[in-house]
């Protein structure tokens, strides 16, 4: 399964991120590797759980 996430590093070198389906959540890791893990943490947790007031981005097709 491949999961969309935006990403980028701080001056510190610490690296932020979210999914791009729940932009609203952001996590971070000392590197790309541990960012990701984290990123995957937090998509088992969003998708598993009914937490309310979870923003999620979706489409759907305008006929």
């Amino acid at each position: 399964m491949k999961i969309s996430y935006t990403y980028w590093k701080e001056s510190d070198g610490m690296f932020l991120g979210y999914l791009n389906e729940f932009p609203d959540h952001w996590t971070q890791g000392v590197n790309i590797e541990e960012l990701k893990e984290n990123l995957a943490d937090l998509y088992l947790t969003f998708t598993n759980e009914e937490i309310p007031g979870i923003k999620r981005v979706a489409e759907f097709e305008l006929l």
